[in-house]
Protein backbone atom coordinates (compact mmCIF):
# COMPACT_ATOMS: atom_id res chain seq x y z
CA UNK A 1 0.00 0.00 0.00
CA UNK A 2 2.82 2.37 0.84
CA UNK A 3 4.23 2.46 -2.71
CA UNK A 4 0.73 3.04 -4.10
CA UNK A 5 0.14 5.88 -1.63
CA UNK A 6 3.53 7.33 -2.53
CA UNK A 7 2.73 7.21 -6.24
CA UNK A 8 -0.65 8.80 -5.56
CA UNK A 9 0.91 11.62 -3.58
CA UNK A 10 3.48 12.17 -6.31
CA UNK A 11 0.74 12.31 -8.95
CA UNK A 12 -1.28 14.79 -6.86
CA UNK A 13 1.80 16.98 -6.40
CA UNK A 14 2.62 17.05 -10.11
CA UNK A 15 -0.81 16.95 -11.78
CA UNK A 16 -3.39 19.59 -10.94
CA UNK A 17 -7.18 19.66 -11.25
CA UNK A 18 -9.28 21.52 -13.80
CA UNK A 19 -9.40 24.70 -11.69
CA UNK A 20 -5.60 24.75 -11.42
CA UNK A 21 -5.06 24.41 -15.15
CA UNK A 22 -7.81 26.94 -15.83
CA UNK A 23 -5.96 29.51 -13.71
CA UNK A 24 -2.62 28.58 -15.27
CA UNK A 25 -3.96 28.87 -18.82
CA UNK A 26 -5.59 32.21 -18.02
CA UNK A 27 -2.20 33.58 -17.02
CA UNK A 28 0.08 31.78 -19.45
CA UNK A 29 -1.83 31.87 -22.73
CA UNK A 30 -1.86 35.71 -23.13
CA UNK A 31 1.87 35.77 -22.33
CA UNK A 32 2.54 32.92 -24.77
CA UNK A 33 0.58 34.75 -27.48
CA UNK A 34 2.50 37.95 -26.79
CA UNK A 35 5.87 36.20 -26.79
CA UNK A 36 5.03 34.12 -29.84
CA UNK A 37 4.00 37.13 -31.92
CA UNK A 38 7.07 38.99 -30.67
CA UNK A 39 9.42 36.18 -31.63
CA UNK A 40 7.76 35.55 -34.99
CA UNK A 41 8.22 39.21 -35.86
CA UNK A 42 11.79 39.14 -34.49
CA UNK A 43 12.44 36.22 -36.82
CA UNK A 44 10.96 38.11 -39.77
CA UNK A 45 12.94 41.23 -38.81
CA UNK A 46 16.05 39.10 -38.64
CA UNK A 47 15.36 37.63 -42.06
CA UNK A 48 14.76 41.10 -43.55
CA UNK A 49 18.00 42.48 -42.12
CA UNK A 50 19.75 39.30 -43.23
CA UNK A 51 18.60 39.89 -46.79
CA UNK A 52 20.51 43.16 -46.75
CA UNK A 53 23.72 41.28 -45.93
CA UNK A 54 25.53 39.05 -43.43
CA UNK A 55 27.63 41.93 -42.08
CA UNK A 56 24.51 43.99 -41.39
CA UNK A 57 22.90 41.02 -39.64
CA UNK A 58 26.01 40.53 -37.50
CA UNK A 59 26.12 44.23 -36.60
CA UNK A 60 22.48 44.22 -35.50
CA UNK A 61 23.06 41.03 -33.49
CA UNK A 62 26.01 42.61 -31.66
CA UNK A 63 24.10 45.79 -30.75
CA UNK A 64 21.04 43.84 -29.68
CA UNK A 65 23.26 41.76 -27.38
CA UNK A 66 24.46 44.99 -25.74
CA UNK A 67 20.90 46.32 -25.43
CA UNK A 68 19.85 42.94 -24.04
CA UNK A 69 21.89 43.80 -20.94
CA UNK A 70 19.83 46.98 -20.42
CA UNK A 71 16.58 45.12 -21.05
CA UNK A 72 17.40 42.45 -18.48
CA UNK A 73 18.58 45.05 -15.97
CA UNK A 74 15.17 46.70 -16.28
CA UNK A 75 13.47 43.34 -15.69
CA UNK A 76 15.75 42.57 -12.75
CA UNK A 77 15.57 46.05 -11.26
CA UNK A 78 11.77 46.01 -11.31
CA UNK A 79 11.55 42.42 -10.11
CA UNK A 80 12.36 43.23 -6.49
CA UNK A 81 9.40 45.59 -6.27
CA UNK A 82 7.44 43.08 -8.35
CA UNK A 83 7.85 40.34 -5.74
CA UNK A 84 6.29 42.63 -3.14
CA UNK A 85 3.61 43.85 -5.58
CA UNK A 86 2.55 40.28 -6.38
CA UNK A 87 2.20 39.39 -2.71
CA UNK A 88 0.41 42.69 -1.97
CA UNK A 89 -1.98 41.83 -4.82
CA UNK A 90 -2.57 38.41 -3.25
CA UNK A 91 -3.39 40.16 0.05
CA UNK A 92 -5.69 42.71 -1.77
CA UNK A 93 -3.50 45.59 -0.54
CA UNK A 94 -3.81 48.19 -3.33
CA UNK A 95 -1.81 50.82 -1.45
CA UNK A 96 1.11 48.41 -1.23
CA UNK A 97 0.97 47.79 -4.99
CA UNK A 98 0.88 51.57 -5.56
CA UNK A 99 4.04 52.06 -3.49
CA UNK A 100 5.79 49.35 -5.50
CA UNK A 101 4.71 51.05 -8.74
CA UNK A 102 6.31 54.31 -7.63
CA UNK A 103 9.53 52.60 -6.66
CA UNK A 104 9.65 50.95 -10.09
CA UNK A 105 9.54 54.39 -11.74
CA UNK A 106 12.53 55.59 -9.72
CA UNK A 107 14.53 52.46 -10.46
CA UNK A 108 13.72 52.50 -14.18
CA UNK A 109 14.77 56.13 -14.64
CA UNK A 110 17.98 55.55 -12.71
CA UNK A 111 18.94 52.55 -14.86
CA UNK A 112 18.04 54.47 -18.02
CA UNK A 113 20.45 57.28 -17.11
CA UNK A 114 23.28 54.81 -16.48
CA UNK A 115 22.66 52.92 -19.73
CA UNK A 116 22.57 56.07 -21.86
CA UNK A 117 25.78 57.29 -20.26
CA UNK A 118 27.67 54.06 -20.96
CA UNK A 119 26.36 53.46 -24.49
CA UNK A 120 26.93 57.05 -25.61
CA UNK A 121 30.43 57.17 -24.12
CA UNK A 122 31.82 53.88 -25.47
CA UNK A 123 29.86 52.77 -28.58
CA UNK A 124 32.82 51.77 -30.77
CA UNK A 125 34.70 50.04 -27.98
CA UNK A 126 31.68 47.95 -26.99
CA UNK A 127 30.90 46.86 -30.56
CA UNK A 128 34.56 46.14 -31.38
CA UNK A 129 34.96 43.45 -28.70
CA UNK A 130 32.87 41.15 -30.92
CA UNK A 131 34.94 41.69 -34.05
CA UNK A 132 37.42 38.84 -34.42
CA UNK A 133 41.01 39.73 -35.34
CA UNK A 134 41.06 37.37 -38.32
CA UNK A 135 38.29 39.32 -40.08
CA UNK A 136 39.30 41.57 -42.99
CA UNK A 137 39.77 45.27 -42.26
CA UNK A 138 36.99 46.19 -44.71
CA UNK A 139 34.49 43.85 -43.03
CA UNK A 140 35.47 45.10 -39.57
CA UNK A 141 35.00 48.74 -40.57
CA UNK A 142 31.67 48.05 -42.28
CA UNK A 143 30.29 46.03 -39.35
CA UNK A 144 31.36 48.72 -36.88
CA UNK A 145 29.70 51.43 -39.00
CA UNK A 146 26.44 49.49 -39.34
CA UNK A 147 26.43 48.75 -35.61
CA UNK A 148 27.03 52.37 -34.65
CA UNK A 149 24.22 53.63 -36.89
CA UNK A 150 21.81 51.06 -35.49
CA UNK A 151 22.78 51.73 -31.87
CA UNK A 152 22.34 55.50 -31.95
CA UNK A 153 18.78 55.22 -33.25
CA UNK A 154 17.89 52.41 -30.82
CA UNK A 155 18.89 54.59 -27.86
CA UNK A 156 15.77 56.69 -28.48
CA UNK A 157 13.67 53.61 -27.68
CA UNK A 158 15.11 52.92 -24.24
CA UNK A 159 12.79 55.37 -22.41
CA UNK A 160 9.48 54.01 -23.78
CA UNK A 161 10.71 50.47 -23.21
CA UNK A 162 11.49 51.19 -19.55
CA UNK A 163 8.16 52.95 -18.93
CA UNK A 164 6.21 50.17 -20.66
CA UNK A 165 7.86 47.62 -18.36
CA UNK A 166 6.94 49.66 -15.26
CA UNK A 167 3.27 49.53 -16.26
CA UNK A 168 3.15 46.07 -17.86
CA UNK A 169 4.92 44.29 -15.00
CA UNK A 170 2.60 45.86 -12.41
CA UNK A 171 -0.47 44.95 -14.45
CA UNK A 172 0.67 41.32 -14.64
CA UNK A 173 1.33 41.25 -10.91
CA UNK A 174 -2.27 42.23 -10.21
CA UNK A 175 -3.48 39.55 -12.63
CA UNK A 176 -4.01 41.60 -15.82
CA UNK A 177 -2.09 39.84 -18.60
CA UNK A 178 -4.30 40.66 -21.60
CA UNK A 179 -3.57 44.39 -21.85
CA UNK A 180 0.23 44.02 -22.01
CA UNK A 181 -0.30 41.27 -24.56
CA UNK A 182 -2.58 43.42 -26.74
CA UNK A 183 -0.26 46.44 -26.57
CA UNK A 184 2.74 44.28 -27.40
CA UNK A 185 1.04 42.58 -30.35
CA UNK A 186 -0.03 45.93 -31.85
CA UNK A 187 3.45 47.36 -31.36
CA UNK A 188 5.03 44.29 -32.90
CA UNK A 189 2.85 44.57 -35.99
CA UNK A 190 3.80 48.25 -36.31
CA UNK A 191 7.43 47.20 -36.07
CA UNK A 192 6.99 44.57 -38.77
CA UNK A 193 5.25 46.90 -41.21
CA UNK A 194 7.73 49.74 -40.84
CA UNK A 195 10.66 47.33 -40.97
CA UNK A 196 9.50 46.28 -44.41
CA UNK A 197 8.92 49.87 -45.52
CA UNK A 198 12.12 51.37 -44.14
CA UNK A 199 14.64 48.57 -44.64
CA UNK A 200 13.79 48.06 -48.31
CA UNK A 201 12.35 51.51 -49.16
CA UNK A 202 8.86 50.41 -50.17
CA UNK A 203 5.77 52.57 -50.94
CA UNK A 204 7.78 55.77 -51.24
CA UNK A 205 9.71 55.41 -47.97
CA UNK A 206 13.51 55.82 -48.04
CA UNK A 207 15.67 52.69 -48.21
CA UNK A 208 17.54 52.87 -44.90
CA UNK A 209 18.75 49.31 -44.25
CA UNK A 210 19.71 48.65 -40.62
CA UNK A 211 18.90 52.24 -39.67
CA UNK A 212 15.36 51.69 -40.93
CA UNK A 213 15.10 48.58 -38.76
CA UNK A 214 16.07 50.64 -35.71
CA UNK A 215 13.57 53.42 -36.52
CA UNK A 216 10.78 50.85 -36.85
CA UNK A 217 11.64 49.33 -33.46
CA UNK A 218 11.72 52.71 -31.71
CA UNK A 219 8.39 53.72 -33.26
CA UNK A 220 6.79 50.47 -32.10
CA UNK A 221 7.94 51.03 -28.54
CA UNK A 222 6.26 54.43 -28.37
CA UNK A 223 3.06 52.85 -29.70
CA UNK A 224 3.23 50.13 -27.03
CA UNK A 225 3.76 52.46 -24.08
CA UNK A 226 1.02 54.83 -25.29
CA UNK A 227 -1.54 52.00 -25.45
CA UNK A 228 -0.67 50.66 -22.00
CA UNK A 229 -0.66 54.05 -20.27
CA UNK A 230 -3.86 55.35 -21.87
CA UNK A 231 -5.82 52.15 -21.18
CA UNK A 232 -4.58 51.82 -17.60
CA UNK A 233 -5.52 55.38 -16.68
CA UNK A 234 -8.85 55.14 -18.51
CA UNK A 235 -9.81 52.04 -16.49
CA UNK A 236 -8.84 53.15 -12.99
CA UNK A 237 -11.73 51.21 -11.46
CA UNK A 238 -10.15 47.99 -12.76
CA UNK A 239 -6.66 48.93 -11.56
CA UNK A 240 -6.98 50.54 -8.10
CA UNK A 241 -3.21 50.89 -7.72
CA UNK A 242 -3.18 53.68 -10.34
CA UNK A 243 -5.50 55.91 -8.25
CA UNK A 244 -3.33 58.75 -6.97
CA UNK A 245 -0.16 57.04 -8.17
CA UNK A 246 1.31 60.38 -9.29
CA UNK A 247 -0.25 62.50 -6.55
CA UNK A 248 2.85 61.91 -4.52
CA UNK A 249 6.15 60.08 -4.84
CA UNK A 250 6.10 59.23 -1.15
CA UNK A 251 6.95 55.64 -0.33
CA UNK A 252 7.42 54.30 3.21
CA UNK A 253 11.13 54.18 3.97
CA UNK A 254 11.00 50.63 5.43
CA UNK A 255 9.42 49.35 2.22
CA UNK A 256 12.07 51.08 0.10
CA UNK A 257 14.73 49.52 2.29
CA UNK A 258 13.21 46.04 2.02
CA UNK A 259 12.70 46.27 -1.75
CA UNK A 260 16.25 47.46 -2.29
CA UNK A 261 17.58 44.78 0.02
CA UNK A 262 15.73 42.03 -1.83
CA UNK A 263 15.68 43.66 -5.25
CA UNK A 264 19.32 44.69 -5.55
CA UNK A 265 20.50 41.07 -5.84
CA UNK A 266 17.97 40.62 -8.66
CA UNK A 267 19.24 43.71 -10.48
CA UNK A 268 22.82 42.60 -9.99
CA UNK A 269 21.83 39.10 -11.04
CA UNK A 270 20.21 40.24 -14.30
CA UNK A 271 23.19 42.47 -15.05
CA UNK A 272 25.71 39.72 -14.49
CA UNK A 273 23.58 37.06 -16.19
CA UNK A 274 22.94 39.18 -19.29
CA UNK A 275 26.54 40.37 -19.42
CA UNK A 276 27.50 36.71 -19.06
CA UNK A 277 25.42 35.94 -22.16
CA UNK A 278 27.20 38.82 -23.92
CA UNK A 279 30.58 37.37 -22.94
CA UNK A 280 29.51 33.93 -24.17
CA UNK A 281 28.70 35.45 -27.58
CA UNK A 282 32.07 37.20 -27.51
CA UNK A 283 33.76 33.85 -26.83
CA UNK A 284 31.92 32.29 -29.75
CA UNK A 285 32.80 35.31 -31.94
CA UNK A 286 36.49 34.40 -31.60
CA UNK A 287 35.72 31.82 -34.30
CA UNK A 288 34.70 34.62 -36.71
CA UNK A 289 31.85 36.94 -37.75
CA UNK A 290 30.15 34.02 -39.49
CA UNK A 291 29.71 32.42 -36.08
CA UNK A 292 28.10 35.63 -34.78
CA UNK A 293 25.63 35.46 -37.67
CA UNK A 294 24.95 31.76 -36.99
CA UNK A 295 24.43 32.43 -33.27
CA UNK A 296 22.03 35.20 -34.17
CA UNK A 297 20.00 32.87 -36.39
CA UNK A 298 19.99 30.06 -33.82
CA UNK A 299 19.03 32.41 -30.99
CA UNK A 300 16.23 34.12 -32.91
CA UNK A 301 14.75 30.83 -34.15
CA UNK A 302 15.07 28.98 -30.83
CA UNK A 303 13.45 31.87 -28.93
CA UNK A 304 10.29 31.17 -30.90
CA UNK A 305 10.23 27.63 -29.50
CA UNK A 306 11.13 28.74 -25.96
CA UNK A 307 8.01 30.87 -25.51
CA UNK A 308 6.19 28.19 -23.51
CA UNK A 309 8.74 27.74 -20.75
CA UNK A 310 9.61 31.44 -20.64
CA UNK A 311 5.91 32.19 -20.16
CA UNK A 312 5.62 29.47 -17.52
CA UNK A 313 8.20 31.40 -15.50
CA UNK A 314 5.74 34.29 -15.32
CA UNK A 315 3.02 31.88 -14.19
CA UNK A 316 5.28 30.62 -11.41
CA UNK A 317 6.04 34.17 -10.26
CA UNK A 318 2.36 35.16 -10.22
CA UNK A 319 0.63 32.02 -8.94
CA UNK A 320 3.24 31.01 -6.36
CA UNK A 321 3.81 34.61 -5.27
CA UNK A 322 0.10 35.25 -4.73
CA UNK A 323 -0.26 32.00 -2.77
CA UNK A 324 2.59 33.05 -0.50
CA UNK A 325 1.06 36.52 -0.12
CA UNK A 326 -2.20 34.89 0.98
CA UNK A 327 -0.16 32.84 3.48
CA UNK A 328 -1.16 29.54 1.83
CA UNK A 329 2.19 27.79 2.05
CA UNK A 330 1.10 24.29 1.03
CA UNK A 331 -0.75 25.64 -2.00
CA UNK A 332 2.39 27.55 -2.98
CA UNK A 333 4.52 24.39 -2.79
CA UNK A 334 2.08 22.26 -4.74
CA UNK A 335 1.59 25.00 -7.34
CA UNK A 336 5.33 25.28 -7.91
CA UNK A 337 5.79 21.54 -8.58
CA UNK A 338 2.73 21.33 -10.80
CA UNK A 339 3.88 24.26 -12.90
CA UNK A 340 7.34 22.73 -13.25
CA UNK A 341 5.83 19.44 -14.41
CA UNK A 342 3.62 21.27 -16.93
CA UNK A 343 6.59 23.29 -18.18
CA UNK A 344 8.82 20.26 -18.72
CA UNK A 345 6.06 18.20 -20.39
CA UNK A 346 5.12 21.00 -22.78
CA UNK A 347 8.74 21.62 -23.68
CA UNK A 348 9.34 18.00 -24.59
CA UNK A 349 6.81 18.68 -27.36
CA UNK A 350 8.42 21.99 -28.33
CA UNK A 351 11.83 20.34 -28.32
CA UNK A 352 10.60 17.70 -30.79
CA UNK A 353 9.18 20.37 -33.10
CA UNK A 354 12.42 22.35 -33.10
CA UNK A 355 14.45 19.21 -33.79
CA UNK A 356 12.28 18.39 -36.81
CA UNK A 357 12.37 21.94 -38.22
CA UNK A 358 16.01 22.77 -37.44
CA UNK A 359 17.37 21.71 -40.86
CA UNK A 360 14.93 23.82 -42.85
CA UNK A 361 14.39 27.10 -40.95
CA UNK A 362 17.91 28.57 -41.47
CA UNK A 363 17.36 28.31 -45.23
CA UNK A 364 14.96 31.25 -45.12
CA UNK A 365 18.01 33.44 -44.45
CA UNK A 366 19.93 34.97 -47.34
CA UNK A 367 23.36 34.05 -46.03
CA UNK A 368 26.24 31.69 -46.80
CA UNK A 369 25.61 27.90 -46.67
CA UNK A 370 28.19 27.29 -43.94
CA UNK A 371 26.47 29.90 -41.72
CA UNK A 372 23.19 28.03 -42.16
CA UNK A 373 24.89 24.73 -41.33
CA UNK A 374 26.38 26.06 -38.09
CA UNK A 375 23.00 27.54 -37.12
CA UNK A 376 21.28 24.20 -37.78
CA UNK A 377 23.73 22.31 -35.56
CA UNK A 378 23.22 24.88 -32.79
CA UNK A 379 19.45 24.44 -33.07
CA UNK A 380 19.87 20.68 -32.57
CA UNK A 381 21.76 21.43 -29.35
CA UNK A 382 19.05 23.80 -28.10
CA UNK A 383 16.31 21.30 -28.99
CA UNK A 384 17.99 18.62 -26.90
CA UNK A 385 18.39 20.94 -23.92
CA UNK A 386 14.97 22.62 -23.88
CA UNK A 387 13.32 20.43 -21.20
CA UNK A 388 16.33 21.11 -18.97
CA UNK A 389 16.15 24.85 -19.66
CA UNK A 390 12.46 24.85 -18.75
CA UNK A 391 13.00 23.08 -15.43
CA UNK A 392 15.86 25.34 -14.28
CA UNK A 393 13.91 28.42 -15.45
CA UNK A 394 10.94 27.47 -13.27
CA UNK A 395 13.29 26.73 -10.36
CA UNK A 396 14.67 30.26 -10.67
CA UNK A 397 11.21 31.88 -10.52
CA UNK A 398 10.14 29.64 -7.65
CA UNK A 399 13.14 30.68 -5.59
CA UNK A 400 12.52 34.31 -6.50
CA UNK A 401 8.81 34.24 -5.59
CA UNK A 402 9.63 33.97 -1.90
CA UNK A 403 12.08 36.85 -1.97
CA UNK A 404 15.19 34.65 -1.67
CA UNK A 405 17.05 36.91 -4.05
CA UNK A 406 20.55 36.20 -2.77
CA UNK A 407 19.98 32.51 -3.44
CA UNK A 408 18.70 33.27 -6.94
CA UNK A 409 21.81 35.39 -7.55
CA UNK A 410 24.02 32.45 -6.59
CA UNK A 411 21.88 30.05 -8.62
CA UNK A 412 21.83 32.18 -11.77
CA UNK A 413 24.70 34.64 -12.14
CA UNK A 414 27.36 32.95 -10.04
CA UNK A 415 26.72 29.72 -11.95
CA UNK A 416 26.80 31.54 -15.31
CA UNK A 417 30.12 33.24 -14.62
CA UNK A 418 31.73 30.58 -12.48
CA UNK A 419 30.84 27.64 -14.71
CA UNK A 420 29.48 28.58 -18.16
CA UNK A 421 31.59 31.66 -18.94
CA UNK A 422 34.74 30.15 -17.45
CA UNK A 423 34.32 26.99 -19.54
CA UNK A 424 33.52 28.94 -22.73
CA UNK A 425 36.53 31.25 -22.33
CA UNK A 426 38.86 28.32 -21.68
CA UNK A 427 37.63 26.40 -24.71
CA UNK A 428 37.52 29.44 -27.02
CA UNK A 429 40.93 30.90 -26.18
CA UNK A 430 42.96 27.86 -25.09
CA UNK A 431 41.85 25.28 -27.68
CA UNK A 432 41.05 25.12 -31.37
CA UNK A 433 37.80 23.27 -30.77
CA UNK A 434 35.24 23.94 -33.54
CA UNK A 435 32.29 26.10 -32.59
CA UNK A 436 29.56 23.42 -32.55
CA UNK A 437 31.15 21.05 -29.97
CA UNK A 438 32.21 24.11 -27.97
CA UNK A 439 28.62 25.34 -27.98
CA UNK A 440 27.34 21.86 -27.05
CA UNK A 441 29.61 21.61 -24.01
CA UNK A 442 28.69 25.07 -22.72
CA UNK A 443 24.94 24.50 -23.15
CA UNK A 444 25.11 21.06 -21.52
CA UNK A 445 26.31 22.67 -18.29
CA UNK A 446 22.67 23.67 -17.73
CA UNK A 447 22.06 20.12 -16.47
CA UNK A 448 24.20 20.86 -13.41
CA UNK A 449 22.16 23.99 -12.75
CA UNK A 450 18.90 22.02 -13.01
CA UNK A 451 20.09 19.54 -10.36
CA UNK A 452 21.02 22.41 -8.01
CA UNK A 453 17.62 24.02 -8.63
CA UNK A 454 15.79 20.79 -7.81
CA UNK A 455 17.63 20.48 -4.49
CA UNK A 456 16.94 24.10 -3.49
CA UNK A 457 13.25 23.97 -4.39
CA UNK A 458 12.73 20.60 -2.68
CA UNK A 459 14.33 21.92 0.52
CA UNK A 460 11.77 24.75 0.57
CA UNK A 461 14.33 27.49 1.22
CA UNK A 462 12.16 29.84 -0.85
CA UNK A 463 8.93 29.51 1.17
CA UNK A 464 8.26 32.85 2.82
CA UNK A 465 5.52 35.50 2.99
CA UNK A 466 7.70 38.59 2.64
CA UNK A 467 4.76 41.02 2.94
CA UNK A 468 3.86 39.63 6.36
CA UNK A 469 7.52 39.66 7.36
CA UNK A 470 7.83 43.29 6.28
CA UNK A 471 4.74 44.30 8.26
CA UNK A 472 6.00 42.47 11.34
CA UNK A 473 9.35 44.25 11.08
CA UNK A 474 7.55 47.57 10.69
CA UNK A 475 5.39 46.89 13.78
CA UNK A 476 8.47 45.95 15.78
CA UNK A 477 10.11 49.23 14.84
Amino acid sequence: MAPERSRGELRDNLIGNRAFYGEMIGIVVPIIIQNTVSNVVSLLDNVMVGRVGTLQMSAVAIVNQLLFIFNLCIFGGLAGAGIFATQYAGAKDHEGVRHCFRIKWMLALGMLAVALGVLLAFPDRLISIYLAEGTSAADLAATLSYGRDYLFVMLAGLLPFAVAQVYASTLREVGETRLPMLASVIAILVNLVFNYLLIFGKMGFPKLGVTGAAIATVLSRYVEVAIIMVYTHARKSSFPFIHGAYRSLRVPAPLVRDILRRGMPLLINEFFWSSGMAVLLQCYSVRGLDVVAACNIASTVSNLFKVVFLSMGNAVAIMVGQALGANEVERAKTTAWRLMAAAVASNVVMSGLLFLLAPSIPHIYNTEPHVREIATQMLYVVAGMMPVYSFSHCCYFTLRSGGRTLITFMFDSVFTWGVSVTTACALAYMTRMPIVPLYLIVQSLEMIKAVIGFILVKKGVWVRNIVAAHEQEGAAC
